[in-house]
């Protein structure tokens, strides 16, 4: 996607924010998102923690809850 960015500046002309058409920025935060995703999957997967299945998490919360 091109994008044409708009600046707002101050009273010095210093850049202070920007403005972004919104689809390109829903696109910027779909990729943030998928993004820490993938850095939080490579952690778990580095960690030495007991790996459970979902279902089992799911399950383990449900009982916690009762």
């Amino acid at each position: 996607m091109v994008t044409k960015e708009q600046y707002v500046v101050d009273e010095t002309g210093k850049r202070t924010a920007v403005l972004v058409d919104v689809q390109y920025y829903h696109e910027l935060v779909a990729a943030l998102e998928e993004i820490e995703a993938i850095r939080t999957y490579d952690e778990a997967k580095a960690s030495d923690d007991e790996t459970i299945s979902f279902n089992q998490a799911t399950d383990e919360i449900e009982q916690q809850r009762q």
